[in-house]
């Protein structure tokens, strides 16, 4: 009997190990918002456990549930069902027989999460530091009902938002997850420090596998000074093994904001990753966004070159903008105010690099057509069907930094609109339209049309600051 018994407790522990999660849920979730999952049961078939395909089911549990359900399952070889903190729509299904692997699985393809139950918070914790689990498990019978296996699995864990705005912070409790968790660990253990070396690297592979473009030993190290700079001014070690070895905390991580802003590092550099993917994901690829260099240090790299040189960073002051630096006539170096996603969603910055005709070599001394003129947008038939003529926005700087006394432009052959200052572009000749528009009027109907999307667009061109 007691050889028996421990028989069928190893092979329950087997069974429960061929229970595995196929196509992990999303580590962000949103409530209220369809996400999938599949489970697969390994040796479903050698059992013979097709012959009544077992039912799945879902449940969202908490880290303390999480860790309670291991204790008592290492205890008891079973663990005790354990209290739910969530409501999950359509989280139950039957799992179906593939012939070819000889395997069960099941693929929950409209989970929908409606509440959330959230444990009490302790200290500076909020929400999204809450880490959760999905629970996924069946019971089934082998051998004429003489052996029932209760088998479960966990995902990896989850971070519940109820708002977009929460998941830069959501995104930050995963990252730091998912990169330093040790193994074996108890759910969900991790670290409060972590060497820089170990943050790098998954800053770097963040950036890599989201845009496709790495890091540089250059670009990591301004990351360093940024992170850094929370808990001292001084320099930061010139030794890379010094530098490798000093240690950044979670709450440096994504806690406390940066000095003189009202944002942490993770809220800087993950908008900066999204901005990057979404809208300039070739031209850092190209390598013709410098991206990672402070404002004064790009001063000081242009103030050595002709007018009319510029380069391309990520702002340290706003959120996900990027930002051009050109040297004046007067070699004189300014920056234009940032574009951020809203702004390249309706033009794209290689577009507004040919629009201003300031900009005339990408540093430090390459012809910008000769490397963005691939990334300007093909000219287009403009007259309508209806005999109106689209307008096209263009970027134009305020009439003191034009270049000429009449303000205007200077048409070259990439430009896909004629020379306009500060204006849509409408019709070129009376003939080709019935109506052209001023840039106000054409802007108002735009603001009516989509009342919250221009909110902070600054429609009159870029503002610039000099030093």
């Amino acid at each position: 009997m007691i050889i028996y018994s421990k028989v069928t407790s190893l092979l329950s522990t087997l069974v429960t190990s061929t229970f595995v999660i196929e196509k992990q849920p999303p580590q962000v979730m949103k409530t209220n918002t369809r996400f999938t999952a599949t489970v697969r049961l390994l040796v479903g078939g050698q059992l013979n456990v097709h012959m009544t395909p077992p039912r799945v089911t879902v449940v969202i549990i908490s880290e303390q549930q999480a860790q309670l359900l291991l204790k008592s399952d290492s205890q008891s070889g079973r663990g005790k069902q354990p209290v739910e903190c969530g409501d999950i729509l359509n989280n139950s299904g039957c799992m179906e027989y593939q012939p070819t692997s000889r395997q069960l699985s099941v693929s929950f393809r409209n989970m929908q999460l409606r509440k959330i139950k959230r444990a009490e918070k302790k200290g500076t914790e909020s929400v999204m530091d809450e880490k959760l689990t999905l629970l996924f498990q069946s019971e089934f019978n082998v051998g004429g009902g003489e052996l029932v296996f209760q088998v479960w699995t966990l995902s990896l864990p989850v971070v519940v938002i109820v708002h977009g705005n929460q998941e830069p912070h959501g995104w930050a409790t995963v990252t730091w997850d998912n990169a330093f968790s040790p193994p074996g660990r108890v759910p969900f253990a991790v670290p409060d420090k972590v060497t820089w070396c170990q943050l790098a690297e998954t800053l770097r592979i963040k950036f890599c596998s989201a845009t496709g473009g790495d890091l540089s030993e250059d670009n990591l190290r301004f990351l360093a000074e940024k992170i850094f700079s929370i808990i001292s001014r001084t320099s930061l070690p010139m030794n890379t093994m010094e530098l490798n070895a000093m240690t950044v905390s979670w709450t440096q991580f994504c806690k406390d904001a940066l000095p003189e802003r009202n944002f942490t590092f993770w809220e800087w550099f993950y908008m900066v990753v999204k901005v990057t993917r979404d809208y300039l994901r070739t031209l850092w690829c190209d390598r013709l966004i410098m991206g990672f260099i402070q404002k004064k240090q790009a001063e000081e790299m242009l103030a050595k070159c002709p007018p009319g040189t510029f380069l391309l960073r990520f702002s340290d002051s706003e959120l996900g903008g990027i930002t051009i630096a050109w040297v004046g006539d007067g070699n004189e170096v300014f920056s234009l105010q940032p574009f951020t996603s809203r702004d390249l969603m309706l033009r794209s910055l290689a577009d507004r690099i040919l629009d201003l005709s300031q900009l005339q070599f990408l540093y430090p001394n390459v012809a910008k057509n000769d490397v963005f003129s691939k990334y300007y947008t093909k000219p287009e038939n403009d007259v309508l069907k209806n005999g109106y003529v689209k307008p096209v926005l263009v970027t134009t700087l305020p009439p003191y930094m034009s270049p000429s006394p009449a303000y205007a432009h200077s048409p070259d052959s990439h430009r896909n609109t004629p020379s306009v200052h500060n204006s849509y572009f409408s019709a070129s000749t009376p003939a080709q339209t019935e109506n052209s528009f001023m840039d106000s009027e054409l802007f108002e109907q735009i603001r009516a049309f989509e009342p919250d999307g221009f909110d902070d667009f600054d429609f009159y061109g870029g503002n610039v600051s000099m030093k």
